[in-house]
């Protein structure tokens, strides 16, 4: 599936684009092409290929997927990959869709999976009409704005449920499989979201140069500011996997506490079992002693079980072993 638009001198002009006509547009002046693929073919990507003069190795690395993020440059046209990030309602996993995108002076190419809406991207462009007049470093800008905010909310929606972990870690009632489970989880998608971040400061780090001339430099300190969201996001990302790492350091220590407990609460109530068992044995030997085959003898060996046990508990008692 195929979108298109034509800006010029800022307005939206056209959105029925053929790709015969590029070649002409991006030749004349104040005009800005905007082209999306949606899950493209091969002879999609040849066509755009052949009508904006794009690098071969680039449009390889668009077919290719699993790409790192990066920025690489080409003669007349930069190669952008990138992904953008979503969490699912239902569950701790992380949604990730990989974001393609082909850079010249006067056109944008973007190619993505069917996992993407291109009108969330359209609808964040509309939303700022007064940079339209800077090209394609406004469709540029836009793109990345979006795709970082998408970041910056998946790292938000992960700290709230970091947060409601560490409620369950203490909570004597919690199930200890479904902590572990949802620690792990949690987790995963951290590490997911931090390969699609951290590149993204080199990313913007290459715009932000001097020497790209794609770019108009009245749209550097909008980069500018997605960069400060691209660090908070990164280093945001980094505590909260130390955060999930030490609560699963803390649950394990907690369950090893809890076993220690357990432990000394059952080695008590052993040596208080071992009284009579003691007691009944010395008054079971076959040789004469006071009260022996008598009701003395009897008393006394109840009596001695009865004060020594008795001692035993009031002392784990005062310890808290019991």
């Amino acid at each position: 599936m195929m979108r298109t638009r034509l800006y010029r001198d800022g307005r939206i002009e056209r959105e029925d684009l053929r790709i015969e006509e590029l070649d002409d547009l991006i030749q004349e002046e104040g005009a800005t092409v905007w082209v999306d693929y949606t899950s493209p073919s091969a002879e999609d990507l040849e066509a755009i290929e052949k009508a904006l003069g794009l690098h071969r190795l680039a449009v390889e690395d668009a077919v290719h997927e699993h790409q790192r993020s990066k920025l690489d440059r080409y003669p007349g046209h930069l190669f952008l990959a990138t992904y953008h990030a979503e969490l699912d309602t239902q569950s701790s996993k992380l949604k990730v869709s990989e974001i393609k995108a082909f850079i010249s002076k006067r056109a944008l190419v973007t190619v993505h999976g069917p996992d993407m809406d291109p009108g969330v991207l359209t609808a964040h462009w509309d939303a700022e009409p007064d940079l339209a007049l800077h090209g394609t470093a406004f469709l540029l800008w836009g793109l990345l704005d979006l795709i970082v905010d998408g970041h910056f909310e998946t790292v938000q929606e992960l700290d709230s449920r970091i947060d409601s972990l560490e409620e369950v870690l203490f909570d004597d009632h919690a199930a200890d499989h479904d902590l572990q489970r949802r620690s792990f989880e949690l987790r995963k998608s951290l590490v997911q979201l931090r390969r699609a971040v951290l590149p993204m400061r080199e990313v913007l780090n290459t715009i932000l140069r001097r020497d790209l001339d794609v770019l108009e430099p009245e749209m550097q300190p909008f980069f500018q500011d997605v960069y400060d969201h691209v660090l908070r996001v990164s280093e945001w990302t980094e505590s909260l996997r130390d955060l999930v790492t030490t609560i699963l350091e803390t649950h394990i220590s907690i369950q090893g506490n809890k076993m220690n407990l357990v432990m000394k609460k059952v080695t008590s109530w052993a040596a208080i079992i071992a009284v009579p068992t003691a007691v009944t044995g010395f008054f079971g030997q076959n040789v004469p002693f006071l009260g022996f085959q008598s009701p003395l003898g009897l008393g006394l060996s109840l009596t001695l079980i009865v004060l020594a046990s008795a001692a035993l508990y009031m002392t784990f008692k005062r310890k808290e072993w019991i």
